[in-house]
């Protein structure tokens, strides 16, 4: 295994999320990014806890391979608020030993008889009792917004302003958000809160799919390559750059197309895709 990995030309803040070529077992993604040039990688936590953490961490360690996230924890309106909270833990656990500062929190979605207010103020209070135990861990909860069509079973967190809202009370360092393309394109707000979240050193992720219609029948499934659909991702990268950050970016897409495909080249189109519309 090679000591360390020269990031590719203009790869050099490219990360792949391990869902947009799900179908590559950890030691087939390690092959493909070293094959690409890619240096980074966004894991997940089934393949993580199947694989083995400590093992997961030495692969990705001894490759030169930067874990940049963990996806996913939250989902916090789930009606066992003690099995929410030592599942949330165990994340946090689990970012730190595969070797990454982020866990992206999706934060769940309308609680059983509850409505959006409740649900935000269940998962406001576990931030509240997770954030010290992340950062004695070193370990940052980065906040997702999801589209509003997630609102009721997924993510009652639709917009960049709402997170950051629920982020304010903590410590920047600990807790902050996701930008993500796929699901803060429509809003014609979201320049001003990525301004509004750099100001305050709150993106912790930023990550990119592309917006395709006709939508499929499962939209959670319905993301599209970059490039492939109607959001400007050039201008999503000047707006985050703007505004302070300079971490990775990372490509998160879940296609059904994709994932039947040969994973190594869903992942050399990828990379041919953030080379023509997001790369500097």
């Amino acid at each position: 295994m090679s000591a360390a990995a020269a990031a590719g030309p203009g790869l050099e803040r490219f990360s792949i999320n391990q869902m947009t070529v799900k179908q590559l077992g950890l030691p087939e993604l390690v092959e493909a990014c070293g094959e690409q040039g890619v240096t980074a990688v966004g894991l997940w936590r089934e393949p993580i806890q199947e694989y083995g953490v400590k093992a997961a961490h030495d692969l990705f360690a001894e490759a030169g391979i930067t874990v940049t996230s963990l996806c996913r924890g939250g989902f916090f309106t789930a009606p066992d608020r003690q099995a929410v909270l030592d599942d949330n833990r165990a994340a946090i656990d689990e970012a730190a030993g595969v070797g990454t500062d982020t866990l992206v929190l999706v934060s769940g979605g309308l609680p059983e008889g509850g409505g959006l207010v409740d649900a935000r103020a269940r998962i406001a209070e576990a931030l509240a009792e997770l954030a010290p135990y992340a950062a004695d861990r070193g370990v940052r909860l980065a906040i997702e917004p999801l589209h509003p069509m997630y609102a009721a079973d997924r993510c009652a967190v639709s917009t960049l302003g709402q997170a950051l809202d629920l982020a304010e009370p903590f410590d920047a360092g600990t807790v902050g958000v996701v930008v993500d393309t796929y699901h803060l394109w429509w809003d014609e707000r979201v320049d001003r809160q990525i301004a509004d979240a750099g100001a305050a050193g709150r993106i912790h992720c930023f990550q990119l799919a592309d917006w395709v219609t006709p939508l499929p029948a499962g939209v959670l499934t319905g993301r599209g390559q970059i490039g492939d659909g109607c959001i400007d991702m050039a201008h999503f990268r000047r707006t985050v750059d703007a505004a302070g950050y300079d971490g990775p970016i990372e490509v998160e897409i879940f296609n059904e197309a994709m994932w039947a495909r040969d994973g190594r080249e869903v992942l050399r189109e990828t990379v041919d895709r953030y080379r023509a519309v997001a790369a500097d």
